[in-house]
């Protein structure tokens, strides 16, 4: 078969070629079998794995949303700082109303804040400042990283057998070679 189909025939072993000893067909064999069930078994384990991190988040994404609203802050006066060298945390105090209801506490201050201005913050349903809700891109990302985490874990033991078994395979064809040359180099030549 000419061309690179011909060559990548050959490169994979679908050839006949008389040179290939047993021990390389059993090799190859192995490789294929071990690719197979890797291809069989680890998108099919990545895609359960994966949408069960993906309907996870998608309902946390909704709890969050409903739990937490947004609300405007008025900032009353300097907070605390904390932290050390690397990391300061500094807040103001601040009052929102969350179903009519005035609230005052601390909230995490920014660059310039001083009495009087207004920033939009997430409560929780106590009231609370909290974080802001899920977002879906958290969601998409999660379920990548568990994807490609999952395909990693399930191609590494096939991996692992395969490089086990052309180790040993490699040791018995060494050896082979090295019994065939010394019966070479024991003939005698006419």
């Amino acid at each position: 078969m000419p061309g690179r189909l011909g060559r990548a025939r050959r490169r994979l072993g679908f050839d006949r070629n008389t040179l290939r000893r047993r021990v390389d067909r059993v090799q190859w064999t192995v490789a294929i079998v071990l690719v197979t069930i890797f291809l069989a078994v680890g998108p099919l384990i990545a895609t359960l794995v994966a949408g069960g991190v993906y309907s996870d988040g998608v309902r946390t994404e909704r709890a969050e949303k409903q739990a937490r609203q947004q609300v405007v802050a008025t900032v009353l006066g300097p907070g605390e700082v904390s932290g050390s060298d690397q990391y300061v945390h500094q807040t103001v105090q601040a009052r929102w109303q969350v179903a009519g209801e005035p609230r005052t506490g601390s909230i995490p201050a920014w660059s310039g804040a001083k009495a009087g201005d207004t920033r939009r913050i997430w409560v929780n349903d106590r009231g609370d400042p909290t974080l802001r809700p899920r977002p879906h891109s958290r969601t998409v990302a999660d379920t990548a990283y568990t994807a490609i985490g999952v395909l990693l874990a399930t191609g590494l033991p096939p991996l692992v057998l395969y490089g086990l078994v052309r180790h040993r395979c490699d040791r018995y064809r060494y050896a082979r070679w090295a019994a065939e040359w010394a019966e070479i180099s024991t003939r005698r030549i006419p």
